[in-house]
C-alpha cells in the first residue's frame, strides 16, 4: 500500500474513532479516553490532511478546532420558517389558549413544555445527512451564514446518523459557570452569557469560536422528501435525539388526563420527564420560575407547543408567528421597547458610537428613550434592525444598553449598516479592531467639542461653570477651536452675550485661571488619553516618572521598559500612550498648555508607609449618599490610600460595599453576591482605629 492509500486508510479510521469520542465526550458526558489521547489523534489527522488536503472528509472531526483563516457572513435565505412566537404573561393566558385550540378540532390535543433558552438561534441544514449550512435567525427570511464557526461547536453533528435532508433548529448557549469564567478574561465584559455566545457565534475566525465552549439544544426539525414521518413533536425529539443531537431533557408533556400524558413522555426516554394533566401545567411553570435561577444556564420562559404536527399543520401560521406555539415569558428585571431609529454620536477620539432611538420606557428609575449600541460587531451580533422590539436594561445602573432582541419587526427591516461618512465632518470612516472611527482628529467639530467638554469636565480640571453649553456657545462663535483656547478667551467680552452678564463673564474667568493650579496628575488625566484615567496616572507617579518631560523623553527614545516595569501596566495600555504621545498634535497641545502655565510636573505620591494598607487585597464599590463624604470620591481616596481597589460596579469580585443612603441596586447586588456591607458610620470607626 502506497504513502496516499496509506493514508486515506489512517484519516477513515481516526476520523470514525474521532466522531465516536466526541459523542462519548460531549453529548453522553461518558469520555472513554484521556484528554492527551484524544489531543494527540487530532493532531494527527491535522497533520496528515494538511499533507493530503484532498483526502479531507466534510464531517472531519479536525473542523472542531476551527480555522485560523478570516470569514465574512454571506446573507442566506431560510428555506424553513423561523418566526416569533406569540407571548403569554400569566398561566390563565396559557390555559385560555389551550382550552381555545381545543374547540377548534375534534382531535384530543397534548402539548410539550420547553424551557426558552436565552442564547443564539441557529438552523442547521444537512444534506444526505451532511451538515451544509449554520444559518443565524436574522429577519426570520434571512440570515448569516456561520457555518464554518459553528461546526467548532462539538454538540452539532457534523454527519447524522442517517443521510436525511433536513433542517433543524435550536439555540446556542453558554452555561453560567464558562460564562463567569471566560468572562473575567475579556478585556470589555459581556453583560451576559447570551451576548457572549452572540459574539462568539460571529467570530471572524473559527478558531476563536472553538475556544469558547459553546453548546447547542435542538427543538425543531424540518425534513425535505420520504423522511420519517412522526406524528407528534415527541416523536420529532426522540429523531432528533437518534440523528445525534443535544435535546434539552428538561421539559414536561402535558394532556386531557395524566396517563396520556405519561405515555407520551415515556416515548422520550429521558428521565424525569414531567408529565400530568392540564391542571398540573400551572403548578410546573410556578416551580420552573423559582427553580431557574438555579439552572445551569439562562432562560426567560417556557415555550409550550401543541404535540399533534398534523394539528399543527391544520392550525398553520399568521405573518409573524405559529398558531400552535405560545412563549410564556418570566418576569424580568429589565424593560421592553420598540427601536425607532439608530443614529451615530462621535466621541472626543474619534470613535463612533451608535446609539438606538427608542419608544420611551421606565427602566428602573428612569425614562429611556435613546440606549447605546456600543459598535458595529454588537448590532451584528443582535442582528439588530429599526422596527425591532428589544430588551433593555441598566448597565452598572447608569448606562442603558440593548441586552437581546425579543421580537424580530414585522417590515423585515434588514440589520443596520454604519454609516460610512462621518456625520460631524463627512470625513470617511474607518475600522479599528472592534470599532470605528473618524480619523479627522484636528477638524472634526464633534471630536474637538468632546475633548474641551472632558477637559473641563468635573472629574477632570474641574473648571465651574465651563458646562457643554458654554463650550458650544464658544465653539459657534470661533473663540475655542482646541483645548489650549480655554487660556486664551477674552471672557469680559462676553458681557451682554445672551446668558452672560458681568458676573458670570468674571466667575467663568477666575475659574479658569484657578484651574491653573491643578496638579500635573489632573492634567494628565484631563487630556483623554484613552485606556489612561486616573488609576494608570497614580501608577505612574506612585513609580516615580512624575513629569511630561520624563514621559516624552521615554516615548521620544522608545524606551518602555520603565513603564512596562510598573505592576498594574501591560503592553497594550504602554503602547497606547506611547502612540498618543507619538502624535504632533497631542505634543503641540501639551506645549501651548504647559506655556499657558498649566502645571506638568509633581512630587511622587509613592506609599511612605505613614498610611497602614489595611485594605490592601480588597476590592471597594461606594454607592449612596454620604454625610462626610461629600463628594465620594473622598471616600476612594481613603480606600486607594490604605492599598484597596476600587471599582464603578458591583460583582462577585466586590468584597466590600460602603453604602450611604439610598443605595439602591448595588446594595441589592452586593447581599445577593454575599459581599460586606459597610455604613458610613462603621467606615468612619475602620479609619479611627488606625
Amino acid at each position: 500500500m502506497d504513502g496516499f492509500d496509506q493514508a486515506k486508510k489512517e484519516i477513515s479510521e481516526l476520523s470514525n474513532e474521532l466522531r465516536r469520542h466526541q459523542y462519548r465526550y460531549y453529548v453522553e458526558a461518558k469520555p472513554e479516553i484521556s484528554d492527551l489521547q484524544y489531543d494527540r489523534m487530532i493532531d494527527r489527522l491535522i497533520d496528515l490532511e494538511s499533507r493530503f488536503p484532498e483526502l479531507k472528509l466534510p464531517d472531519s472531526p479536525s473542523q472542531r478546532v476551527g480555522s485560523d483563516l478570516g470569514s465574512s457572513f454571506p446573507e442566506v435565505v431560510h428555506s424553513v420558517p423561523v418566526l416569533s412566537l406569540d407571548k403569554a404573561y400569566t398561566t390563565e393566558s396559557i390555559l385560555q389558549w389551550i382550552e381555545r385550540l381545543g374547540k377548534r378540532g375534534e382531535q384530543r390535543l397534548s402539548f410539550v413544555v420547553e424551557e426558552k433558552m436565552d442564547g443564539v438561534s441557529l438552523v442547521l441544514y444537512y444534506e444526505h445527512g451532511l451538515l451544509v449550512r449554520a444559518v443565524t435567525r436574522g429577519n426570520g427570511s434571512v440570515g448569516n451564514d456561520v457555518t464554518a464557526n459553528a461546526k467548532t461547536i462539538t454538540s452539532i453533528p457534523l454527519r447524522l446518523t442517517q443521510p436525511l435532508d433536513i433542517a433543524v433548529r435550536g439555540e446556542v448557549f453558554l452555561t453560567k459557570d464558562d460564562f463567569e469564567r471566560l468572562n473575567l478574561t475579556m478585556e470589555v465584559p459581556y453583560a451576559n452569557p447570551r451576548n457572549l455566545a452572540a459574539g462568539s457565534i460571529r467570530r471572524i475566525k473559527s478558531s476563536e469560536t472553538a475556544r469558547i465552549p459553546l453548546r447547542m439544544y435542538v427543538y425543531d426539525a424540518y425534513i425535505s422528501g420520504n423522511g420519517e414521518n412522526a406524528e407528534n413533536h415527541v416523536e420529532v425529539l426522540k429523531l432528533l435525539d437518534n440523528l445525534g443531537f443535544l435535546v434539552n431533557p428538561r421539559l414536561a408533556v402535558f394532556a386531557e388526563n395524566a396517563l396520556r400524558a405519561q405515555e407520551m413522555a415515556n416515548k422520550l426516554h429521558i428521565p424525569d420527564v414531567v408529565s400530568g394533566d392540564f391542571g398540573k401545567l400551572v403548578e410546573y411553570i410556578g416551580s420552573m420560575d423559582e427553580r431557574r435561577s438555579s439552572l445551569p444556564y439562562e432562560i426567560d420562559g417556557l415555550v409550550v407547543k401543541v404535540n399533534e404536527l398534523g394539528v399543527r399543520d391544520f392550525l398553520g401560521y399568521t405573518g409573524h408567528h405559529p398558531r400552535w406555539a405560545l412563549a410564556y415569558k418570566f418576569d424580568a428585571p429589565e424593560a421592553q421597547t420598540v427601536v425607532t431609529d439608530i443614529d451615530v454620536q462621535v466621541g472626543r477620539t474619534g470613535r463612533i458610537t451608535p446609539v438606538a432611538r427608542v419608544v420611551k420606557v421606565r427602566v428602573g428609575n428612569s425614562m429611556v428613550s435613546n440606549v447605546t449600541l456600543h459598535n458595529e460587531d454588537y448590532i451584528n451580533m443582535l442582528e439588530l434592525a429599526i422596527g425591532d422590539t428589544v430588551a433593555i436594561a441598566k448597565r452598572g445602573d447608569v448606562i442603558p444598553a440593548v441586552e437581546r432582541v425579543v421580537e424580530k419587526n414585522e417590515d423585515e427591516n434588514s440589520t443596520w449598516l454604519m454609516p460610512e461618512y462621518c456625520p460631524s465632518c463627512h470625513t470617511r470612516l474607518c475600522r479599528v479592531g472592534a470599532h470605528t472611527f473618524c480619523p479627522n482628529s484636528a477638524d472634526c467639530p464633534d471630536q474637538i467639542m468632546g475633548r474641551v467638554i472632558f477637559f473641563v469636565g468635573r472629574n477632570q480640571m474641574d473648571i465651574e461653570g465651563f458646562g457643554p453649553e458654554t463650550v458650544s456657545f464658544l465653539m459657534q462663535r470661533n473663540m475655542i477651536n482646541d483645548i489650549p483656547d480655554i487660556y486664551t478667551v477674552d471672557y469680559q467680552s462676553l458681557v451682554g452675550e445672551v446668558g452672560f452678564g458681568e458676573k458670570k463673564a468674571y466667575s467663568l474667568m477666575k475659574a479658569v485661571e484657578k484651574s491653573k493650579d491643578q496638579p500635573f496628575s489632573t492634567v494628565m488625566v484631563s487630556l483623554g488619553i484613552p485606556d489612561f484615567g486616573k488609576k494608570a496616572v497614580d501608577l505612574l507617579i506612585a513609580a516615580g516618572i512624575t513629569s511630561m518631560e520624563q514621559l516624552e523623553t521615554l516615548v521620544d527614545s522608545d524606551n518602555k521598559r520603565p513603564l512596562l516595569d510598573i505592576k498594574g501596566f501591560g503592553q497594550k495600555t504602554v503602547d497606547s500612550l506611547f502612540s498618543y504621545l507619538k502624535d504632533e498634535q497631542l505634543r503641540n497641545r501639551i506645549a501651548r498648555l504647559r506655556d499657558l502655565g498649566l502645571n506638568f510636573s509633581q512630587e511622587s505620591t509613592a506609599n511612605d508607609n505613614r498610611v497602614p494598607q489595611t485594605f490592601s487585597g480588597q476590592t471597594w464599590c461606594v454607592t449612596g449618599s454620604f454625610e462626610r463624604y461629600q463628594p465620594r470620591s473622598l471616600a476612594l481616596k481613603e480606600i486607594e490610600a490604605r492599598g484597596g481597589r476600587t471599582t464603578g460596579s458591583v460583582t462577585r469580585k466586590t468584597t466590600h460595599l460602603l453604602a450611604g443612603s439610598g443605595a439602591g441596586s448595588k446594595l441589592q447586588q452586593a447581599i445577593a453576591f454575599g459581599t460586606t456591607i459597610v455604613s458610613e458610620e462603621k467606615f468612619i470607626a475602620m479609619l479611627e482605629k488606625e
